[in-house]
């Protein structure tokens, strides 16, 4: 029984492991890929609107 207990626990150990290790990984490249990405620009905003002249 023992020997089960020991095995159900390396497995859920190993697979705890690998999760954490695949979201890591996943986390560090985001946040490298978000780095360099290009900062986004803002379009400028006209602070009067022309009127139109109808002639």
């Amino acid at each position: 029984m023992a020997n089960l207990l020991d095995l159900s626990m390396l497995i859920a150990a190993s697979v705890g492991a690998l999760a954490f290790g695949i979201l890591t990984a996943y986390a560090i490249l985001r946040a490298g890929f978000a780095l360099m990405r290009a900062p986004r620009r803002q379009a400028p905003v006209k602070t009067h609107p022309q009127v139109a002249q109808i002639s």
